[in-house]
C-alpha cells in the first residue's frame, strides 16, 4: 500500500524589495501581510506551515501569531532556493515528502489554490504542480507581467500538463488564455533536483524561473481555478489589499 503523501507549505519573505520596502511587515487591519499568508495557509489545512525568511523580523512577526519559522541564508537568488533551505532547516529528517512553495505577498490567497495544487501530485508522473485561471481583463492578454501558462488541457477536466510559460500573449488564435499563479506543489525529490539545476537559456530570456524545470524534462501540471489572487508589490496594491480585505478575514 502507497504512502500517504506528507506535505509541508513553505513560505518564503524577506524585507529586501524596491517597489514596497518591509513588504512582509506591511500592515493590513493590525496584522502584518506575512500573517496574513500564514494564516491562509494554517487554513487550507493541509498540514505543517513554516515560514522561510530572510530576516529575524519576519520569523519574529510570524512567532508572534503563533506560527512556525527558520532564518534562511539572505544571499538566496530565489524563493525556490530558500524554501529548499528552509524544509532542510524544518526537516533536517525527511518527513515531508511534498514541499509547497507559497507567495509571500498574496494576502488573500484562497486555500482551495493550495489544494488543487497539491492535489496534481496524486499523479506519479509528475514532477510540479502549479495554478492558473482564466484571463477574464483584456488588458492582461497582452501585460507580460501578467505570465501566461500555455496548457494541453485533459478533456473535460480542470487540469492539464503544462507546454510553456511566457510573458507573451500566447497561445495566439481563438480561444482563452491563462494566467498563471505562482504558487507550486514540488515533490521533495523534484525541489532537489530543480535547485541543483543551472539557470537555462528559457529561464533566462523569458525571466521565468520555471522553465528552468521544463527544459531538465521535468513535468510540470496545471489546475484551473477561478481567480488570480492579489499580488502586493507596490503600495497601490497595499492599499487594494486593504480595500478588498476585510477585518474578519484575520
Amino acid at each position: 500500500m502507497a504512502k500517504a503523501p506528507n506535505p509541508i507549505i513553505l513560505i518564503p519573505a524577506r524585507l529586501a524589495s524596491t517597489r514596497l520596502p518591509d513588504k512582509p511587515l506591511a500592515e493590513i487591519h493590525g496584522e502584518t501581510m506575512i500573517v496574513h499568508c500564514w494564516r491562509r495557509a494554517v487554513e487550507a489545512d493541509i498540514g505543517r506551515v513554516v515560514v522561510a525568511s530572510a530576516d529575524a523580523a519576519i520569523a519574529d512577526a510570524v512567532l508572534a501569531a503563533g506560527g512556525e519559522a527558520v532564518l534562511t541564508d539572505p544571499a538566496h537568488p530565489s524563493g525556490s532556493d530558500r524554501i529548499h533551505e528552509g524544509v532542510q532547516l524544518a526537516d533536517p529528517n525527511g518527513r515531508h515528502d511534498i514541499v509547497i512553495n507559497m507567495q509571500g505577498d498574496s494576502p488573500n490567497l484562497a486555500p482551495i489554490a493550495l489544494h488543487a495544487t497539491l492535489d496534481l501530485l496524486s499523479n506519479p508522473n509528475v514532477d510540479i504542480g502549479t495554478v492558473a485561471a482564466e484571463i477574464v481583463d483584456e488588458d492582461e492578454r497582452d501585460d507580460p507581467s501578467a505570465v501566461k501558462a500555455v496548457v494541453a488541457w485533459e478533456k473535460d477536466e480542470n487540469h492539464g500538463r503544462a507546454l510553456y510559460f511566457t510573458r507573451a500573449t500566447a497561445p495566439s488564435g481563438d480561444g482563452p488564455l491563462y494566467h498563471h499563479i505562482g504558487l507550486y506543489a514540488y515533490r521533495r525529490t523534484a525541489l532537489e533536483r530543480f535547485v541543483a539545476l543551472p539557470r537555462s537559456p528559457l529561464e533566462i530570456r523569458e525571466g521565468l524561473e520555471q522553465l528552468r524545470a521544463m527544459e531538465a524534462g521535468m513535468r510540470i501540471d496545471v489546475a484551473c481555478v477561478d481567480t488570480v489572487p492579489l499580488t502586493v508589490d507596490t503600495p497601490a496594491d497595499l492599499a487594494r489589499a486593504r480595500s478588498l480585505m476585510q477585518p474578519q478575514d484575520k
